[in-house]
């Protein structure tokens, strides 16, 4: 994968922490189907952390699940903290904290569920994210989790590409890649699938201004530095214009699945 810019990372998604609600139609969408997959394990936890939360749109549906269970929530960007601190549920003390998830600070095996909805595509290493939730994990706890796999925006890659020769969209992780990582990284049962889904747009300007809405702008440590120009917008318009369906254009997006579990201590002898 491409090295990504931490800190354009965390600048974008603060700039888009006010207006990211209306335009994550995918994500919360992807959510949905993270908390149904969620909802077919009988796991009590007796802490959860949401890692990622961006505006914490996760946290009333966990503490609806888990009435007595403490959350917290952890996010990179200030911006998206502030909105969830708007947004959590009244009837629950949420411990928020900014902070990147290759380094949380947080107490080693402190919490039983860990729940992370989009959110490894924007972390350089994920081999250092799953060691990371592997330690702040107990015995037999859960690591849920959705990321983008390689087929995502492919039009949207492939328009760039006929205009010229920078990676104008990231390299997402391959599913069988990320189980790798996850059994590196000392989970047990590492179970992954994916399942690909298609947002539709009038134009290919309607789909980049949404993924600017929600921060999903290129962090890639080598994009170029210039303003993109209107003419070579227009290109990129043009080359997507071979992917129209009928009125709409597709954007397709690979969703990637993890569900693992930390394996109990064998006893001394």
């Amino acid at each position: 994968m491409q090295a990504l810019d931490r800190s354009a990372v965390r600048r974008s998604f603060d700039r888009a922490a006010a207006e990211y609600e209306p335009a994550a139609v995918l994500q919360a969408e992807v959510q949905a189907r993270l908390l149904e997959r969620l909802d077919l394990t009988t796991l009590e936890p007796a802490r959860v952390l949401d890692l990622g939360t961006g505006p914490g749109r996760a946290l009333r549906p966990l503490a609806r699940k888990f009435r007595r269970t403490p959350l917290a929530a952890v996010d990179l960007a200030g911006g998206m903290l502030r909105e969830a601190r708007r947004r959590k549920p009244r009837f629950r003390r949420v411990q928020f904290v900014n902070a990147a998830a290759e380094a949380l600070p947080l107490v080693s095996a402190s919490f039983d569920l860990v729940f992370s909805n989009l959110t490894l595509q924007w972390c350089p290493d994920p081999d250092r994210v799953f060691r990371e939730v592997r330690r702040v994990l107990g015995e037999r706890s859960l690591f849920l989790f959705t990321t983008f796999g390689p087929d995502t925006l492919r039009e949207l890659r492939e328009a760039w590409r006929e205009v010229d020769g920078y990676g104008h969209v990231h390299d997402f992780a391959d599913m069988h890649d990320l189980g790798d990582a996850l059994i590196r990284a000392g989970f047990a049962e590492p179970v992954m699938d994916v399942e690909h889904l298609t947002v539709t747009y009038p134009s290919a300007r309607e789909l980049m201004r949404d993924l600017k809405r929600i921060g999903a702008r290129n962090a890639a440590a080598d994009r170029p530095r210039a303003l993109t120009g209107r003419r070579r917008l227009q290109a990129v318009e043009q080359a997507y214009e071979r992917f129209r369906d009928g009125e709409r254009l597709p954007a397709t997006y690979e969703v990637v699945y993890g569900t693992a579990w930390t394996p109990v201590a064998l006893p001394r002898r």
